[in-house]
């Protein structure tokens, strides 16, 4: 191996199992993360505490590694460049994750190269929002351009009278934002997807997602749709890896329309969530595939071993807190699943605290067991 010294930007629970991954390899892993007790500081051999936007620890970070990678957009792409320009080894392309993490520009990046995209509109002021909404009509979604996750950073327009507010929430004038037209989707797809260092590009089986709340509950593999989306959903996804630059895994999130076209919704240049399954589910789970891809070692198997569903477990209730996982005794009684509790020390409403991957048989089975479970296993405050 030419690379042995992996460094990931960001210590959540993505780069918790991508070091748990790289161990098995005897691989060295350094992180940089501002929290003390990030997820994957238990399992890492440096920690660097530092911003995410942080150059000249960013650089440190470089400098005792032999690649960098990271678990997530929000961060320093123009420190990132810096380096590549002087030739540290970073994955994916630091140029496409500057595209990638703004919204707008990465929706006119796709729609120039053909592919897909739900019709998008830059917004400046009240007036273009309010024009906007008597052009496209209602429902009708407000984003802002950079920063958002799980929701966050989106408003959802439903009457003339959400327009105004749904404009100050998300900053008002002089805040980057856009304007998207709402789609009456059937499903919520996602493709896992992989390109190595030579070319080779390898799709995980297509994936159902069921959002609640903007963020992601349950992914369903695989996907109940038909053969022929499956087929156009993989092309999509090699069409779209063909455009942009990068190394290493990409989630590909699409809509399913009434008349069963695909339109690209939104592109991670990392590991996702909605690929979870795969650890369990799949030959090569992500997170390998991530560190052979970077590593510039050949891309493993992404065949589907069994039928998965993979439930995020969110912090339930009103309330923050010390968190505390109940019901894992019983969980753990049914066979075939297999619980990640993330280690964060706090929870919150909906916050992501870990997940469970179910196998079965067949996809009903695996849908009759998660059943079962939703309502067992969960993340509460500690009393």
């Amino acid at each position: 191996m030419s690379f042995k010294r992996i460094g990931i930007i960001g210590g959540g629970q993505l780069g918790k199992m991508m070091v748990s991954e790289g161990k098995k390899l005897g691989l060295f892993f350094a992180i940089l993360d501002p929290l003390h007790d990030c997820p994957a500081s238990s399992m890492v051999d440096k920690h660097i505490v530092a911003d995410f936007y942080n150059k000249e620890e960013i650089r440190r970070l470089a400098e005792i590694t032999d690649v960098i990678t990271y678990e997530f957009e929000h961060i320093d792409a123009d420190i990132l460049m810096e380096l590549e320009e002087e030739g540290y080894k970073i994955f994916p392309s630091p140029a496409t994750l500057k595209i990638i993490q703004n919204k707008l520009h990465q929706k006119v990046f796709l729609r120039q190269q053909g592919i897909p995209v739900p019709d998008f509109q830059k917004i400046e002021t009240l007036e273009e929002l309010q024009d906007a909404v008597k052009s496209n009509g209602l429902p009708l979604l407000l984003k802002s351009c950079r920063g958002g996750y799980d929701g966050k950073g989106n408003f959802l327009i439903k009457t003339s009278e959400d327009i105004s507010g749904a404009f100050e929430a998300l900053g008002g004038k002089g805040s980057e934002l856009m304007m998207e037209a709402y789609v009456p989707f059937v499903k919520e797809v996602s493709v896992i997807v992989a390109r190595g260092a030579n070319g080779e590009i390898k799709t995980y089986p297509l994936g159902e997602n069921i959002h609640e709340n903007n963020i992601l509950k349950t992914t369903i593999v695989p996907a109940r749709v038909t053969k022929e989306i499956k087929e156009k959903a993989k092309a999509l996804a090699f069409k779209t890896m063909e455009v942009l630059k990068g190394i290493g895994i990409f989630c590909i999130e699409m809509f399913v329309d009434e008349d069963n076209n695909l339109l690209v919704n939104e592109i991670a240049p990392r590991t996702h969530n909605s690929g979870h399954y795969t650890i369990e589910a799949c030959s090569t789970s992500q997170f390998s595939q991530h560190l052979r891809a970077i590593m510039e070692l050949p891309l493993g198997s992404t065949s589907l071993v069994s039928p998965a569903v993979m439930i995020n477990l969110l912090g339930e209730g009103g309330y923050e807190g010390k968190s505390k996982l109940i019901g894992l005794e019983k969980a753990l009684e049914l066979p075939e699943v297999y619980v990640h509790f993330y280690g964060k020390t706090d929870t919150k409403p909906e916050r992501k605290m870990g997940h469970v991957t179910i196998l079965g048989d067949s996809l009903q089975l695996a849908l009759d067991k998660a059943n079962k479970l939703t309502d067992m296993i969960k993340v509460v405050v500690e009393e």
